[in-house]
């Protein structure tokens, strides 16, 4: 069961993972598996500045939200992951401006271990997954198909918009993975 505490937490990252400036705005979206359920940042949120009441409380086998928030656009793929991948508890979709940089290149890079520990905890292939409409049935199937093998996926887009979805199993580890794999010194090296 999902408590206060819990919710408390999963706020405490999120304005976490805007203070590394993974996203902006209303930019990205978390999710965090609690049992048969997930927090997941509400419709219209803001994640840097995330509060209480856009906070969703989703049944993951249904999709169902049993608090009245409704869960952000891209749910689908948050809760197709959490169904899919039980090894999984946490899913980050962020878009830093170094994750935009590389979404937005014309020519992506193959191999993104550019330090020892990329390959370790983010995983040694990072899949790219071609545009969809955000929040559509095909991104979620693209992303969840993607997910089954592997723990990072990059999205792209012909315009600025740009995202990296990343999973793992706790809430603090996925935004030192996500700085880990698109900060300055990670770029500068594509």
């Amino acid at each position: 069961m999902i408590t206060n505490e819990h919710i408390e937490q999963f706020i405490e990252q999120a304005h976490r993972y805007g203070d590394a400036k993974l996203m902006l705005c209303s930019s990205g979206n978390l999710s965090w598996r609690i049992g048969e359920e997930a927090l997941i940042s509400g419709t219209g949120s803001w994640v840097p500045t995330l509060g209480k009441e856009k906070v969703s409380i989703c049944n993951i086998a249904s999709g169902t939200p049993t608090n009245g928030v409704k869960p952000s656009m891209e749910s689908t793929f948050h809760l197709g992951i959490l169904r899919e991948r039980p090894d999984v508890n946490v899913v980050l979709h962020f878009q830093s401006e170094y994750a935009t940089a590389i979404s937005c290149m014309k020519n992506k890079p193959t191999n993104f271990n550019v330090t020892a520990e990329i390959p370790c905890h983010v995983g040694s292939e990072i899949p790219v997954i071609p545009y969809y409409r955000p929040g559509s049935p095909e991104l979620a199937k693209a992303v969840v198909e993607a997910m089954l093998e592997h723990n990072s996926v990059l999205l792209t887009k012909l315009s600025a918009e740009k995202t990296l979805i990343k999973c793992t199993n706790e809430l603090p580890s996925s935004k030192w993975l996500a700085v880990l794999l698109f900060s300055p010194e990670a770029i500068i090296q594509y």
